[in-house]
């Protein structure tokens, strides 16, 4: 702990100011780059998460030593923590993508919650390495995330008469790092020679996000086509 906290860890009214004002500027911090990035909870909605917290959690502090109020100093903590869960809940929403959206900014309001706490009880170097291990994680961690490769699953149809054939799909897809997601296959038993029709939901494996080139669905196209008892791929 360091020294130049010792005489504010106490309630008082130079406390008070402090812890209030160290809320203010944490909260503003971690908002002001959810701000610049256009995100539904930004630069006044933190801050009033950061404040409030703190002032819930000196309150009970506050209760049990300076009025001796048989009370439990976590309780109004705790329920903060547990309120925060329906404010974040209001910034996720589900795209037609579908995608979802807003669990940064829901785990933004969460935290400065949390920081907001560790403030009003006077744990001030906790709350400060909080904020910049946020900051650092929402500003040089975004950078990373954008620069990997999105793996998104897709669809081919198989139509095919021989049902090896459609064995041997699966093995070259298995070859080709690509996880069978589904798999749905129909077929018309009321001709002499049924033909069977083959939908694969396919997903390149994890193992290929660093990849510098993967398989093009074309090329995988080509390679599936000459299989003896293929009749069309798409």
């Amino acid at each position: 702990m360091l020294a130049a906290f010792s005489h504010l860890r106490s309630v008082t009214n130079l406390s008070c100011v402090f812890r209030l004002v160290l809320a203010f500027l944490c909260g503003a911090a971690i908002g002001l780059e959810r701000s610049y990035k256009n995100r539904p909870a930004g630069f006044r909605t933190h801050i009033l998460v950061c404040i409030a917290a703190t002032a819930a959690s000196m309150t009970g502090v506050y209760l049990y030593l300076n009025l001796h109020l048989p009370t439990d100093i976590s309780r109004m903590g705790a329920q903060v923590v547990s309120g925060l869960g329906f404010l974040g809940a209001g910034t996720i929403f589900v795209t037609k993508k579908p995608t979802v959206r807003g669990l940064t900014t829901a785990a933004g309001l969460w935290v400065s919650g949390v920081i907001g706490l560790a403030i009003g009880g006077g744990f001030y170097e906790g709350a400060l390495l909080t904020t910049a291990a946020v900051l650092i994680t929402e500003t040089c961690f975004s950078r990373v995330t954008q620069n990997l490769r999105r793996v998104e699953a897709f669809q081919i149809t198989l139509h095919y008469r021989e049902k090896p054939a459609l064995d041997q799909v699966m093995r070259l897809c298995k070859d080709c790092r690509l996880a069978v997601e589904n798999l749905q296959v129909t077929s018309d038993s009321a001709v002499a020679e049924p033909d069977y029709l083959a939908v694969l939901t396919l997903r390149p494996r994890v193992i290929s996000l660093f990849a510098q080139r993967g398989m093009e669905k074309g090329e995988l196209l080509e390679k599936i086509r000459p299989i003896p008892g293929v009749l069309d791929i798409r």
